[in-house]
């Protein structure tokens, strides 16, 4: 297996709780042969509380640590909230500064970081390497939306480290294995994809 989203709501957690969560998750990953272990969300607290939000930082430096001794890379998954400011700095910014990226990868979904009013060639060129995994992803089936400019973003690719893409779509105009077919198709015929 490629990559797996796992969600873990630290809020109303203490510290063994966490621990003990993360051991057997990561366990069963490695058992699993997933490759990337991806924290999908933060709980809504972190958005609006820096404590809170700098918990889940020292959790996901921990815990990537971990998971490379386990033989797993560990990332995180963004929507648009984390495109928002907290205390006059940029949430998704506070992440990137305050995670070892030997530790921790960012999974970029490149439907939400436009949604959020953020332009990923900026993020490539001041955190390069950072983004091993995308999420490409529009409205609906790649390409059928025309508000996604996946040529842009996909002529820095080598700068952002992505080494896999991930079809999401977010909405299906399909059913699921006919808009997924539509989405690759759409990445097999663009000239841009490498």
């Amino acid at each position: 297996f490629l990559s797996s989203h796992v969600m873990l709501v630290i809020e109303n957690m203490n510290d063994y709780e966490i621990t003990q969560w993360w051991d057997q998750c990561i366990e069963a990953h490695r058992r699993a042969g997933v490759q990337f272990l991806v924290q999908a969300a933060m709980g809504g607290q972190a958005a609006h509380n820096i404590e809170v939000l700098d918990r889940y930082i020292e959790m996901f430096n921990r815990v990537g640590h971990q998971s490379n001794e386990a033989g797993l890379r560990f990332g995180f998954h963004n929507h648009a909230v984390e495109f928002e400011s907290l205390e006059g700095e940029v949430i998704f910014d506070r992440m990137l500064d305050n995670t070892n990226p030997d530790y921790v990868f960012f999974q970029l979904d490149l439907y939400w970081i436009d949604k959020g009013g953020a332009d990923a060639l900026d993020y490539f060129q001041r955190f390069p390497g950072r983004f091993e995994v995308w999420h490409v992803k529009d409205h609906a089936e790649l390409g059928a939306s025309g508000e996604m400019d996946f040529e842009r973003v996909f002529s820095a690719a080598d700068k952002s480290g992505m080494e896999y893409m991930v079809v999401e779509v977010e909405n299906y105009n399909f059913e699921p294995m006919e808009s997924v077919r539509k989405s690759l198709e759409f990445l097999m015929n663009a000239g841009f994809v490498k």
